[in-house]
């Protein structure tokens, strides 16, 4: 068979397969952008909250997460969620082995490494925010819950939305190490195809150009989302920020 027919749609080729995948590849990092985004944010909260305690452990999670090793982390989940689960369910009388879906282990691997680069994007983008705007609220009767709404919500997202791309970038690369669990994301599926067919090269290869075609979109959306936000914002005061 000749390369087109392999990458074809057709009865025996692989087109349709890494399309497929493709998409797997982006609901794994979505999801993961999710978790992290929750356990950013609460990280983030713990680092500013001014509690010595809350911002050691918020401190720890970061620097775990960040310096250990992305595919250790994903072994821990995948193996040690099985092993937990298995546990538990011994103790309430059940027998056998219950594994840790694929799916759910990869997302959630890559959410809690998501979370800590998202703490510290929320983070500088919270210390970003002009004090001003903040003492002006306070000044005029703001309540704390109204100055959270208002002001600070609206701004972390705007200012934050540079450093989430990155971190979109990253959990979609590190999408590819989930490939380890069985889940049929681009990686494994470029693997399996690669590797029926002996066509290690081109497989690969066209893996990785679907990696970039999906990195180019995610910075298109991210660039317009980031032009989009700051359109009502003068362009001196983008420039300081």
């Amino acid at each position: 068979m000749t390369g087109l027919q392999l990458l074809g749609f057709g009865q025996n080729g692989w087109g349709a397969w890494l399309l497929v995948a493709a998409l797997m590849t982006l609901a794994v990092t979505a999801t993961a952008l999710a978790i992290g985004a929750v356990l950013g944010a609460l990280v983030a909260s713990a680092r500013l909250s001014g509690s010595r305690t809350l911002s050691f452990f918020g401190h720890v999670y970061t620097t775990i997460f960040r310096g250990v090793p992305e595919l250790l982390i994903i072994y821990l989940i995948y193996f040690g969620g099985a092993s937990g689960l298995t546990a538990i369910a011994q103790s309430m009388g059940y027998d056998g082995f219950f594994g840790m879906p694929s799916f759910v282990a990869g997302s959630l691997a890559v959410g809690i490494i998501s979370g800590a680069y998202q703490a510290e994007v929320f983070r500088g983008a919270y210390q970003a925010i002009p004090k001003g705007e903040l003492e002006a609220a306070a000044a005029i009767g703001m309540s704390r819950a109204l100055r959270f709404r208002r002001i600070i919500i609206p701004q972390v997202l705007r200012l934050a939305i540079p450093g989430l791309g990155n971190v979109w970038q990253l959990s979609l690369k590190d999408s590819a190490l989930v490939s380890v669990t069985g889940l049929v994301e681009l990686m494994r599926a470029s693997q399996v195809a690669a590797g029926s067919t002996r066509q290690y090269f081109m497989f690969y290869i066209v893996g990785g150009a679907l990696y970039l075609v999906l990195t180019s979109l995610s910075d298109r959306v991210f660039n317009g989302a980031e032009r989009k936000a700051n359109r009502s914002m003068p362009s001196a005061a983008i420039g300081k920020v």
